[in-house]
């Protein structure tokens, strides 16, 4: 080595090094960002806390496919029902925060477990991050054709008479079926006896064949039998009246003041979900549901579509967290 970079060296070195470290962090800082960039590099899981055919899958199957296309990965529909949509919550809150476990979260999952269950087995606040809404859906009070109860008016007159006479079916203890039902008891003074199946469609079953006076029921599920002149309905619980039961008053036009039951679908992921991957994420279920051909068919089921951000989503949950949560501690409803 010559003489003249041996006596230059000492002074060479630092300069080498500090040059090596930045280039060093400069890769570092980029490989994420890089990483980020890429997602999706492989399927994506979309758990639905309920079972092949509910209202939920029904909603996932629909955007999956437009979803995985706009991302450029397969969107994976993948039914964990059980214990009120809890295995299915607890299962992704446990998964890798990466983006590739997603669950399409119910309001019951979200805003009315924490409160129905003294020991459940995650944390709606701190378990989730929120990725987009994706649908709402209205309830229908029905009575069946068997039952002597032809509007609101009727059925609350004889409630007051003979407390506990009424019966009413449910999804089950703690189902939006059972809480928007007895949010209008509160409300009107009545009460009434409850009867809760195992699913949807079995109680809803029990009012069409006479075992059961009433149910409150997802109006895409009730629609069907209302035409079919199977069931009675009695009050729409939304904010207007539905279009295909013009003549169906809401809960308010029939004179009862009790907040709307809220029935949104959204979609969360395991928290410290990073924040480029929840915005790639939003935008896709967005367009999704924005897409005409989906967005048909989700209004053809009475699905009504949502738009936001993921903070407006928190938002809305907490809310509703509130709301039925207080009434919820007020009325004593419990599950085990």
């Amino acid at each position: 080595m010559p003489d003249s970079i041996k006596a230059r060296l000492p002074r060479l070195l630092p300069s080498v090094v500090s040059g090596a470290l930045c280039a060093f962090a400069s890769c570092a800082f980029a490989f994420p960002a890089s990483a980020q960039a890429a997602y999706p590099e492989h399927p994506i899981r979309l758990v639905v806390p309920q079972s092949a055919g509910s209202g939920g899958d029904v909603v996932a199957r629909l955007l999956s496919d437009k979803v995985g296309s706009l991302l450029g990965a397969p969107v994976v529909v993948e039914n964990k029902p059980g214990a009120n949509g809890i295995v299915a919550a607890s299962a992704v809150a446990k998964s890798p925060a990466d983006g590739y476990t997603l669950l399409l979260a119910g309001v019951s999952l979200m805003s009315f477990n924490p409160k129905l269950y003294k020991n459940l087995s995650y944390d709606a606040d701190k378990d989730f991050t929120y990725v987009a809404p994706v649908v709402d859906t209205p309830f229908v009070l029905v009575a069946g054709k068997s039952s002597p109860y032809k509007s609101l008016a009727q059925l609350i007159t004889k409630a007051k008479a003979a407390p506990d006479s009424v019966t009413y079916a449910s999804a089950g203890a703690g189902n939006s079926t059972h809480l928007a039902t007895e949010m209008m008891a509160s409300a009107t003074g009545i009460k009434l006896k409850h009867v809760p199946y195992k699913g949807s469609g079995p109680a809803l079953n029990a009012v069409i064949g006479g075992q059961v006076d009433l149910m409150t029921s997802v109006l895409g599920s009730a629609l069907p039998q209302i035409l079919g002149n199977n069931i009675t309905p009695l009050a729409v619980l939304a904010e207007h009246r539905a279009p295909d039961l013009p003549d169906v008053p809401t809960l308010k036009e029939a004179g009862v003041d009790a907040p709307t039951m809220p029935g949104w679908f959204a979609v969360v992921g395991p928290a410290g979900l990073d924040a480029a991957v929840v915005t790639k994420l939003n935008k896709a279920f967005q367009s999704a549901v924005d897409d005409p051909a989906i967005n048909k068919k989700l209004k053809d089921l009475y699905f009504v579509p949502l738009r936001g951000s993921a903070e407006q989503m928190r938002a809305r949950a907490s809310s509703d967290a509130q709301v039925w949560g207080s009434f919820i501690e007020r009325s004593g409803v419990q599950v085990d």
